[in-house]
């Protein structure tokens, strides 16, 4: 189950990735926002982390106007890896080094086509295991 969430500035972008998403048969669980009125993206970053954390959900996506201020967000939640992408290196890296578990990207930054693009390298890279980005992820958490 992926836990996906935006403010005003990311819904156009969340729209294409839920059919996407759809598209792949891939479950989800919407947690707002529903229309481009005026919001706070904390409130939607808080919500997909915590779903995250709890393990009802297994990996999330956030979207705002840039991502930067829903990414820094989920990250103020313990047992979060939130990361800013922008480009399919970097969800992968981010997956595959940091075993990250929010996708965060700018509905005003990358277009539709690359973000599915990004979505699905994300959704795609397993974890490398290496006993190195272990250490490395445990030092972040502590």
């Amino acid at each position: 189950m992926i836990a996906i969430g935006c403010d005003h500035g990311g819904y156009e972008l969340k729209k294409e990735i839920l059919k996407h998403l759809e598209g792949r048969g891939l479950e989800y669980k919407d947690f707002g926002t529903d229309s481009t009125a005026s919001c706070d993206y904390p409130v939607f970053a808080k919500a997909v982390a915590n779903a995250v954390v709890s393990g009802e959900c297994e990996t999330g996506i956030l979207i705002c106007g840039t991502g930067i201020g829903i990414s820094i967000t989920a990250n103020k939640i313990k047992g979060i890896r939130c990361a800013l992408c922008h480009d399919c290196f970097s969800a992968e890296a981010t997956r595959l080094h940091n075993n990250a578990n929010i996708l965060a990207m700018g509905g005003r930054i990358v277009g539709a086509g690359l973000a599915l693009k990004i979505v699905d390298t994300f959704l795609d890279t397993p974890f490398s295991n290496d006993e190195r980005h272990i250490r490395r992820i445990s030092q972040m958490e502590d």
